[in-house]
């Protein structure tokens, strides 16, 4: 009687342990999110450490009245106030980095979190805007 307790507990063990291998997965991680305010220094940096890189995108989300005036050298101008500017978001390659800006890091904070929803894998929103890139005396282009 004990011998036939012991194989069925053994046997028990064994397809347990089968059907526990079966369902378990590939540990398949997704990398994490980076989404971080820096300083105006810190994001030039950012930049000349990109210059050559395409999967690099510079954003500026104030309205294209204040593009025009002057902006960061190379930056793409997506209007935070438009009515489809989470849906413009949503059309760009979501595996890029950004760095994201505004006047004074109001508008591009708020951007900052639409992005991390919107499932964004890298993104760096400058902290004080270009108001304070340029008190830092950070060049800009017209």
């Amino acid at each position: 009687m004990s011998a036939m307790l012991t194989v069925l507990l053994v046997l028990g063990a064994v397809l347990i342990a089968s059907c526990t291998a079966k369902t378990e997965t590939p540990n398949q991680q997704t990398p994490a999110q980076i989404i971080e305010n820096i300083s105006p220094q810190e994001a030039f940096d950012l930049i000349q450490e990109n210059k050559d890189n395409p999967d690099f995108v510079i954003l500026d989300v104030r309205t294209p009245e204040e593009f025009a005036e002057e902006h960061i050298a190379n930056a793409l101008n997506i209007d935070f106030n438009s009515e489809n500017f989470r849906d413009e978001l949503d059309k760009l390659d979501k595996d890029k980095t950004y760095l994201i800006y505004c006047r004074s890091g109001n508008r591009s904070g708020k951007a900052l979190e639409i992005m991390k929803e919107l499932d964004f894998r890298e993104v760096y929103n400058m902290s004080g805007g270009i108001i304070e890139w340029k008190t830092e005396g950070l060049p800009t282009v017209k």
